[in-house]
């Protein structure tokens, strides 16, 4: 942690020029700061128009100054916001003025402001990760999901299972401890049961994660094909813009040209790539280079894009240099085959299971989006989704993982006990490692305060 006591400032507000600019600080006592900037004390959450003083006692700037007192602030510690004209120098000058009035302060290190509301129970781990998101979304559904997760939607799902999961340890292992009660704990606690429940609860949450990891990190999708095939032109169609040349000369693409749109507020970032063919085949340097960099962006992609030439289907030449490719693809990455060009060929003639589209006119392209997000397994967006991370996901895949290793134990005839509390303990453990919320700690807590230890 790069947490330290040392009292922290920073300009918050974004670089380059604007109407308003920020200048933030946050430690224990910020007194001495808003005295010899602010020339007075504030009104605690009071927006007031002041000078800010320089060192001289001159005027550096006319603007609002807020002082949030610990620990009613964001980072629970004092905060003062200062917002003063945007310009770059000033905001510089304001900067340089606070650092020299109260020399304590540090310039705060990326995402610090953050880090101390996490560690001051201001916000969980979920939701400091939610700010990140909520600046860096790039559409309309992930922004409001991002806020869902910033309010403590996410967060209190997982609260609820960690919950739900401590419950049934607690009884487990009461169980270990005290074998001379003989409790009947499968029967009479409803075990089964419950992990059942927790089970079911769990591959929901996993399921709206992975919808929302898909919502904030999208989807790489990369157009791959022999050289006119009409990779290009298909881009262009997606984007709704002329991003890449389209000429009927093969090899027009030589280098890869990438652009970011949404299909139902997921962001697919897709790439066209140089036309795949023998390196002998290739016109010169620059398109042997441009094919190298097509085998790396599809080895990298979620999903590829196939292109093929519906009117060139059956040329001796063509389907061996379609063989080539298909026989190079890597394996694992999902491949969705697209017949273009279908204008210029007979109704019908594209493959069973394959796409058929005119990227020039646009004909097929509805149903090759609502592919695309079939083949990442999106699902039309529950109004209360939450954004989520990968890691995220993981930790409620090895959850998932764990409570079914525990489901395998309770429905033994003579339960391992002890092996089913640990599984507990484990699918406990990735729990909290979303919110960063409970520890063993927090357990024996929750232990002492439930059960008569002593008795």
């Amino acid at each position: 942690m790069r947490f330290s006591d040392s009292p922290i400032i920073a300009i918050a507000s974004a670089p380059g020029r604007g109407a308003v600019g920020i200048v933030r600080a946050s430690g224990r006592d910020l007194s001495p700061l808003i005295e010899a900037v602010c020339g007075r004390a504030l009104v605690p959450r009071v927006a007031t128009l002041l000078p800010f003083r320089g060192a001289g006692g001159e005027t550096l700037d006319r603007g609002l100054a807020i002082h949030f007192p610990a620990p009613h602030s964001y980072t629970g510690e004092d905060v003062l916001e200062l917002q003063a004209h945007g310009g770059p120098v000033l905001l510089q000058l304001l900067l340089a003025r606070c650092l020299q009035a109260m020399p304590q302060l540090r310039l705060a290190q990326p995402g610090e402001f953050t880090e101390r509301a996490f560690l001051n129970d201001k916000l969980d781990l979920a939701q400091a990760e939610a700010v990140a998101d909520l600046i860096d979304a790039s559409t309309e559904a992930a922004a409001r999901s991002a806020a869902r997760s910033l309010s403590g939607a996410f967060s209190a799902e997982i609260t609820q299972l960690a919950e739900r999961t401590v419950k049934l340890r607690m009884l487990v292992e009461a169980t270990l401890d005290f074998p001379e009660e003989e409790i009947d704990f499968l029967e009479q606690a409803g075990a089964r049961a419950q992990l059942d429940g927790m089970a079911a609860a769990i591959a929901a949450a996993l399921a709206r994660a992975r919808q929302g990891a898909l919502l904030r990190e999208g989807l790489r999708v990369v157009l791959a094909g022999q050289p006119n095939v009409g990779k290009s032109s298909l881009l262009n169609a997606l984007a709704g813009a002329e991003l890449a040349i389209v000429t009927p000369i093969p090899g027009t693409t030589r280098d890869r040209v990438a652009e970011t749109i949404q299909v139902e507020g997921v962001p697919l970032h897709i790439t066209d790539t140089a036309g795949l063919r023998q390196h002998e085949h290739a016109a010169d340097e620059v398109e042997r280079i441009g094919i190298g960099r097509s085998w790396e962006a599809i080895r990298g992609a979620d999903v590829v894009l196939f292109l093929h030439d519906l009117s060139r289907r059956g040329e001796a030449a063509y389907e061996a240099g379609e063989a080539a490719i298909a026989a190079e693809l890597p394996a694992g990455v999902q491949v969705i085959d697209v017949w273009n060009k279908a204008d210029l060929a007979a109704p019908g003639s594209a493959p069973e299971g394959g796409l058929a589209i005119c990227a020039r006119s646009g004909d097929g392209l509805p149903a090759l989006r609502q592919a695309l997000l079939a083949q990442a397994g999106w699902q039309a967006a529950p109004e209360g989704l939450f954004i989520a991370r990968t890691r995220h996901v993981q930790a409620l895949r090895r959850c998932a993982e764990h409570l079914a290793l525990a489901q395998a134990h309770a429905a033994q005839r003579d339960a391992a006990l002890d092996l089913l509390a640990e599984e507990l303990r484990l699918a406990h453990g990735a729990l909290g490692e979303i919110t960063g919320e409970f520890t063993n700690e927090d357990l024996l807590g929750e232990i002492f305060s439930r059960f008569c230890i002593g008795k």
